[in-house]
Order: C-alpha cells, then structure tokens, then sequence
C-alpha cells in the first residue's frame, strides 16, 4: 500500500489478491468511520464492490448475509457499532440517480448514526459539497488475480 499525496486530496492505493483480503480493506476503512460518511464505490461488475462492503459490514457487527441490492435498490442494516447505529447499502446499477430519491435516501444523507455505502456512485449525480464523502475506485484484473483499489477522500 503506497500513500499519494494530491493538492485537492488525499489518494490511497491497495491492492488485494483474494475476496477475504478485499474484505479486510473493508474492516480496515470501518474503523475508520465516525458516522455520516458516504461511501461510493466505483467499478466494473466483478471489481470487489459488494465484497468491499461486506467488509464493513462485518467490522460494524452486522450478522446478516450482505448481498447487492441489485434488485431492491437500497437495504438498511442495523449494527452493533457503539456510534454508527445502521449501514444503508444501495446500489445504482439498474436505476438513474435521479430515482434514489424517491427510495428515500435524503432520509439517511448526513444523518451522524448512518453510514451509506454506494455501489455503482458513477451513475448518480454529485452529491453535495458539505457530505463526508469517501470514494473508492475498483479495477480487477483477471489475468494477474489481483484488485486495485483507489481511495479518495
């Protein structure tokens, strides 16, 4: 893992080898989270989104089976963290940005107990300025079995 500094940011790349070390990344990146973030994770199909998250979900003590919400758009996890009291996990890839809110995700933007995760981000339009956001970009390449994995925050 190498540390990039940048003018407007700060840039972190990791690389994983394995679902279980990509959700390690996960564990590691949840404790870091105060509450009222918002993850949004960019990638391909396959890139280690959903594997990402399960990964903060397991280090917010969430026992449930993560799955995408492909089909769903957005599920609520309640947690066990002492501050974070729920994940929302939504994702984009089969909905314009524009429809998430009628899905009600204003009702979790910037609350301080909630934390948001976000796959395919690439598809809804830019947030606002004053949300804590975090932004990971996926890229797996099949040939050397590996997943790089940007973070922007």
């Amino acid at each position: 893992m190498s540390r990039i500094k940048n003018q407007e940011s700060r840039i972190k790349n990791f690389k994983t080898v394995s679902s279980s070390e990509t959700q390690k990344l996960g564990v590691k990146i949840a404790n870091t989270l105060r509450g009222g973030e918002v993850i949004l994770l960019h990638g391909d199909l396959g890139s280690g989104k959903t594997t990402f998250t399960k990964g903060l979900a397991k280090a917010l003590g969430i026992k449930q089976t993560i799955t995408s919400p492909t089909f769903v758009l957005m599920k609520i996890y309640p947690t066990k963290h002492k501050t974070i009291k729920q994940l929302v996990h939504i994702d984009c890839y089969r909905v314009p940005g524009q429809d998430l809110l009628s899905i009600g995700l204003t009702e979790y933007l910037g609350k301080d107990d909630t934390v948001i995760a976000i796959e395919w981000a690439e598809k809804i339009p830019k947030l606002s300025s004053k949300l804590k956001t975090i932004k990971l970009f996926f890229k797996h390449n099949k040939e050397l079995g590996e997943r790089i994995i940007n973070l922007k925050n």
